[in-house]
């Protein structure tokens, strides 16, 4: 098939100096503007990856610096395009002002064709690679067909897949996991993709009430019930009726609750405080626990009945420092999410700071991140969040990183990662890819599927 070119936007008033910059990229697909309104018209057209603009328009009929004005507007369509601009040799301020505002990098006049080509290439070739990076980011949230949550390690994986054949049914889920794996958002997946999606999801977290109060907040009460009670009040189990009920910490639910809970579980009826008249509920139960309830059931602290009722399915949920590449896919998540609500445009994670976010062990799991993303997301001065942006410029490489050495899965690991790295960069093209690899393409084909990797290009 034809590969499309990637394209370059040129943005010069000088006739000469526009033939000889696209006689210079012809290897790009090179389209030319010679103004700020020709300049939105081949954005919107062409789409280009890069746009080379010159700071030294002269000013439209109101005074307004054109070069500085297409690059807000630019910035403002399409920020993930990269700008150049092109500036004179005492336009350095005026060049670090165009930075500043949304450009990419600049060169000086008069332009030294090699370095420009470079300047260039390095902005295509980032473009690409962010590209890919959204693309791989948004396959693997596909892949995980659960709202909410991104994952691309098997471990979290196969959590996944329990979740997708459990949910149609109306078996009552126990979530396992450390503080900040996501437990909240596997129980919003459970409910989103059950029968009851369209009834309500209500969530308790039994350690954030006080003892004395979370009885009524459970099981609601009537009216001169206890001094204060001055109306019927519906408590949370009777809210969710034909919905789902999420447990939260439900480890830390006090002993003497814990029958009445056991009660409700087994007959599927309530009795509000101060009421006398059963009232039955149809709920689904999603419970979840950072603490070890075998182990509190040893100890008393747990009763054992209850426990076997709420872990009809129990499913442990990974820490993130066992999830692989999740760390990476899930930080580029929230710093996407971040920029957009701080509108601090388009951010992206520097070389080491994707390093330290793959070597640190994150002892806070994914909430821990994403208050550093967040936090990184309002602080940072540049385009690229760095280590020390995310407080994590002195993590050390940890004596506990060498792997399981295993030949023959380190071998295939390798190959898989080849394969990615290969179709990666000709962006899915499997002939080219297979070239690249020095593969034939069934070979490349095979590789593929022990892999577990496909591509819709070919």
């Amino acid at each position: 098939m034809t590969e499309e070119r990637p394209c370059l936007l040129i943005v010069e008033d000088d006739p000469g100096l526009q033939r000889q910059l696209k006689w210079a990229f012809d290897g790009y697909s090179v389209q030319l503007a010679s103004n700020r309104s020709e300049a939105i018209s081949a954005l919107r057209r062409f789409d280009p990856q890069v746009i080379l603009q010159d700071l030294g328009l002269p000013p439209d009929a109101d005074g307004v610096e054109e070069g500085f004005a297409t690059i807000a507007q630019v910035h403002e369509l399409n920020p993930r395009a990269k700008i150049v601009v092109v500036t004179g040799r005492d336009g350095r301020e005026h060049a670090l002002r165009a930075i500043a505002t949304g450009a990419f990098d600049f060169c000086q006049k008069p332009v030294d064709q090699d370095v420009l080509r470079v300047i260039v290439d390095r902005a295509m070739r980032i473009h690409a690679i962010e590209s890919e990076n959204r693309r791989l980011l948004q396959s693997a949230n596909q892949a995980t067909a659960l709202p909410g949550v991104i994952a691309a390690s098997a471990s979290m994986l196969k959590v996944c897949r329990m979740i997708e054949r459990l949910a149609p049914t109306s078996a009552t889920v126990l979530l396992l996991g450390e503080s900040g794996t996501g437990k909240e958002r596997l129980a919003n997946a459970v409910h989103l993709l059950s029968p009851r999606t369209k009834r309500a999801l209500v969530a308790i977290n039994c350690a954030a009430i006080p003892e004395n109060l979370l009885e009524s907040e459970l099981f609601g009460y009537e009216r001169g019930a206890f001094t204060g009670a001055v109306k019927q009040t519906t408590g949370k189990i009777e809210k969710a009726s034909g919905g789902t009920l999420f447990l939260d910490e439900i480890g830390d639910m006090p002993l003497a609750l814990q029958a009445k809970m056991l009660r409700f579980l087994q007959e599927r009826v309530i009795e509000r405080i101060g009421g006398r008249e059963p009232i039955a509920v149809d709920v689904r139960i999603v419970a979840a626990t950072n603490k070890d309830l075998l182990a509190a059931v040893s100890s008393g602290a747990f009763r054992e009945d209850l426990y076997y009722r709420l872990a009809e399915i129990s499913i442990a949920i990974p820490p993130l420092r066992e999830r692989e590449a999740d760390s990476v896919l899930i930080a580029q998540s929230l710093l996407n999410a971040a920029s957009a609500r701080h509108g601090r445009g388009t951010l992206r994670f520097s070389s080491s700071a994707v390093a330290a976010i793959e070597r640190y062990k994150w002892p806070g799991n994914v909430r821990e991140l994403e208050n550093r993303v967040n936090r990184a997301s309002i602080m940072t001065e540049a385009s690229q969040v760095s280590a020390e942006d995310l407080g994590l410029a002195s993590v050390p490489a940890s004596s506990d990183d060498v792997p399981f050495l295993n030949l023959r899965e380190v071998r295939q690991q390798a190959e898989a990662d080849a394969v990615r790295r290969a179709l990666a960069a000709t962006a899915g093209n499997i002939s080219r890819a297979a070239d690249l690899l020095g593969v034939a393409r069934p070979t490349l084909y095979d590789l593929m599927d022990r892999a577990g990797i496909s591509t819709n290009a070919d």
